[in-house]
């Protein structure tokens, strides 16, 4: 596992992140991805048929993807790129961080 060296703090790292525009849009998805799992909750105790709760797993599932693909694109797009343009080591900490975010969620 690779860590990232602790550096000066980059504009993303002063609470400025890339998702602020949309954050309104990111906290109203994960609260009825809350909602969805509260549903699971009630359908296991319910005993629903497991086909019906894997379905409703699998949506769960594709939701938080879409939400953390949305954070990432925001992140590459706002965060690592003011920290290439400031470059140095804080660039270089900056792109070694995306790529270990980008590998956990392939492997998820």
């Amino acid at each position: 596992m690779t860590t990232v060296e602790p550096h000066a703090e980059s504009v993303c790292e002063q609470n400025q992140h890339g998702y602020v525009q949309d954050k309104d849009r990111y906290l109203n998805r994960m609260k009825r991805i809350e909602g969805q799992a509260r549903g699971i909750q009630r359908m296991i105790e319910d005993d629903t048929y497991c086909i019906d709760v894997l379905t409703q797993i699998s949506a769960i599932t594709s939701a938080l993807e879409n939400v953390a693909l949305g954070l990432l694109k925001d992140h590459l797009a706002h965060c690592l790129a003011d920290a290439v343009r400031e470059g140095g080591q804080i660039g270089a900490d900056k792109l070694e961080e995306a790529s270990a975010a980008i590998a956990r969620l392939v492997r998820s």
